[in-house]
């Protein structure tokens, strides 16, 4: 009597060693509505896998012609499930704005719209896709927007304080931190850089101990004929007292920072910054007329400036009587893109649309096969 009692407890005052020995839970067998599984019990001790497909006329909702699924504490690590085979299991996208768990489907007929991630944009502008008899009639492909960057420029001695991506949406900022023992040349211990019409801006210096002060950069600084310096940005002009011009005629060439910050380009970014030039390039939609290279003149003038001028057509289809209405669309000069036809001129037709000398021109109605070998 002494000993139940005992036993009795030592259970309250451990009931941690009920609950050890009950952690561990069977699994009740699946449903599986038009397949089969093995192998088939009434329950399934934890750790058990099984195997199952489907019967003909259903397939999978998840990719393949089987899987497995596992018994872990009482539930089953994915759920078996068999679909009509005119149905669609989710489209995998890479780079895409959606999730879906790995059971979802679509039924027979239904229209995906697909949101890419920031930076990157539908290819060819074609967003949506249409579950066809267990197949989606087109790829929707995310690609890098024209507009957006790619990973920020390495600088010695420093690391970017945000996680590593390969593609950067446009107007994004990011934070450079120098190594310790270095100093950027910038008013506080971080600097951020802008992606900008697909390019990131000059980024900061980081340079061993504090010789200069802030704004300065010792690397940047360009002799004068009295022996002085004057500071990359300065605005300070040959003749105002401050600074000679050593000897230099008025249109030669110096070092660009006696000319102050870069000029402005509408529509176009610098790419390239050398001590002695910039070079710009425009942005997509756009072209460059003028030199690509600027010089800074030694009475602090810059040299002529470049112009980026329209190089696109603009097709708005809402107002198009051939094709699926579908908002304005851009389209590069030489470009060609297909953009879907209205469903009055059948399902998967499309139009060959072409940008010329700022003039758009389209092809009839055509289906893939039809326009592959140019017999529409």
């Amino acid at each position: 009597m002494c000993i139940r009692y005992l036993g009795f407890l030592l259970l309250i005052w451990f009931p941690g060693g009920l609950r050890a020995q009950s952690a561990t839970q069977s699994c009740t067998a699946p449903r599986l509505d038009g397949g089969f599984f093995v192998p088939k019990q009434e329950t399934y001790s934890d750790g058990t896998t099984l195997s199952f497909t489907c019967n003909n006329g259903y397939k999978l909702a998840v990719k393949g012609w089987w899987a497995t699924t596992t018994c872990q504490n009482g539930a089953w690590s994915h759920e078996p499930q068999c679909i009509d085979e005119e149905d669609c299991i989710a489209p995998e996208i890479p780079n895409a704005n959606y999730t879906t768990s790995p059971d979802v489907w679509y039924k027979d007929g239904h229209v995906f719209r697909v949101t890419c991630n920031k930076g990157y944009e539908p290819k060819n502008r074609a967003a949506t896709t249409r579950c066809n008899k267990g197949q989606w009639t087109s790829v929707v492909v995310c690609e890098k927007s024209f507009d957006s960057c790619g990973e920020p420029p390495r600088i010695p001695h420093a690391v970017i304080k945000h996680e590593y991506k390969e593609v950067f949406a446009a107007d994004t900022q990011v934070y450079y931190e120098c190594e310790d023992g270095y100093t950027v040349q910038a008013a506080e211990d971080t600097k951020s850089i802008f992606c900008v019409h697909g390019f990131w801006t000059d980024g900061p210096t980081c340079s061993k101990g504090t010789g200069s002060g802030p704004g300065q950069d010792v690397s940047a600084e360009v002799e004068t004929g009295g022996g002085d310096t004057t500071n990359a940005g300065s605005e300070t002009q040959p003749g105002d007292g401050s600074s000679t011009n050593s000897g230099l005629n008025e249109h030669e060439p110096t070092t660009i920072s006696r000319c102050g910050n870069p000029p402005v380009v509408r529509d176009g970014v610098v790419v390239e910054t050398d001590r002695m030039f910039l070079k710009y390039k425009c942005s997509r939609y756009y072209a460059l007329v003028g030199p690509e290279t600027v010089m800074c003149y030694s009475d602090g003038m810059w040299s002529k400036l470049p112009t980026c001028k329209d190089a696109y057509c603009k097709l708005n289809t809402d107002d198009n009587d051939l094709l699926k209405p579908a908002g304005v669309k851009f389209i590069e000069e030489g470009e060609t893109v297909r953009l879907e036809c209205k469903p009055e001129y059948y399902f998967d037709n499309y139009s060959e649309v072409r940008c010329t000398n700022g003039t758009i021109q389209l092809s009839p109605c055509c289906n893939r096969v039809q326009l592959k070998f140019n017999t529409c």
